[in-house]
């Protein structure tokens, strides 16, 4: 029995194949990404940044704020974080843009870590009669995800960035990278003979949870060491970290709590599933519009009026959502 969030189909096709089906597109059709991103740009921003990675943030709020239950339970966590973030991100602020985005860079790293291990954790949760091992599991999942990093911090200046360029310490060293690729190899290569051996003698593979491990680590690695170029990162990056967290909320605080109600399990509320992709995509564009007029100005005219001096109150200000989510995302999954 595999250990699916809602159903093998929805499972498969918007949190486990997004990593897989990216990187087929990027084998396939690797020229014609390179010359999008130079005549399509502005599209493949819209698509990437706003409608994926921005919007996926926002469906935090369908299980926190929008529910009523949940925001009383958690009132305090929920009212006092967004106040906290942009506190934080003034004080960040006041040291200088570069300061401010560097620590936000590295709170974004790890959150984006952490979803893995938490989706790995979330399809292990029936193993308890394999002799699994979560241990080696969390080692095999930080290994996915922290080798490519490592491999980002000490190789010379790659030609794609988290936020902006220069943002991580960087050492480089092709010694501390040979030693990291030897640990890197030899860990995924225990990993595969010790999940054969197990689906042999257990008579058992869990599906979704090597699934998500295998994802990780062919995004991370190539979206950062073997190839070098920014839409190919960005596009690992973005689509496979923001599709299936969008998929969970949705499957988990929307549909699954149709469907207690519902007189049929398979019905399909294409009305709620509107609703809720309509929700998000709104107030994505609705936060990067703002962010454009006062901050960016890049693919929209230029404002009228010089914002630049109300930057160190804005830049905060519009990074609140962002910060909270990366918070609040390390207590509302969390169960016993």
């Amino acid at each position: 029995m595999q250990p699916w969030i809602h159903k093998a189909k929805t499972d498969s096709l918007f949190i486990l194949l997004p990593p897989f089906l990216v990187l087929a597109v990027i084998v396939l059709f690797q020229k014609e990404i390179l010359w999008a991103e130079q005549h399509y740009s502005f599209y493949t921003w819209l698509f990437l940044i706003v409608f994926i990675d921005v919007a996926h943030v926002y469906a935090t709020l369908f299980k926190t704020y929008f529910v009523a239950s949940e925001f009383q339970k958690r009132k305090k966590l929920l009212i006092g974080v967004p106040i906290a973030c942009f506190g934080i991100g003034m004080l960040l602020f006041s040291f200088g843009s570069a300061v401010f985005w560097s620590v936000l860079a590295y709170i974004a790293v790890f959150h984006f870590i952490r979803q893995q291990y938490g989706f790995m954790r979330l399809y292990s949760r029936n193993e308890a009669r394999i002799k699994t091992n979560k241990y080696f599991d969390s080692l095999v999942i930080y290994t996915a995800t922290g080798y490519p990093m490592l491999y980002w911090f000490l190789s010379p200046q790659r030609n794609y960035s988290w936020f902006m360029p220069q943002e991580f310490l960087q050492f480089e060293s092709s010694f501390l990278i040979d030693i990291g690729t030897v640990l890197y190899c030899g860990i995924l290569s225990v990993y595969v003979v010790r999940t054969l051996y197990l689906a042999v003698k257990e008579r058992y593979f869990n599906v979704p949870k090597n699934m998500v491990i295998v994802g990780t680590a062919l995004s991370w690695y190539f979206g950062i060491v073997y190839f070098n170029q920014d839409l190919i990162f960005t596009a690992l990056n973005v689509v496979s970290h923001g599709i299936p967290y969008m998929a969970l909320v949705y499957l988990k605080e929307v549909k699954q709590k149709e469907e207690v109600e519902a007189v049929s399990r398979s019905r399909i509320n294409y009305r709620s599933l509107l609703f809720y992709v309509g929700i998000l995509l709104g107030i994505a564009f609705a936060e990067e519009y703002l962010w454009e007029i006062t901050v960016w100005q890049e693919h929209f005219s230029t404002a009228s009026f010089d914002f630049s001096a109300l930057h160190f109150l804005l830049v905060p200000l519009l990074v609140v959502p962002q910060f909270t989510h990366y918070i609040l995302d390390g207590f509302i999954w969390k169960s016993k």
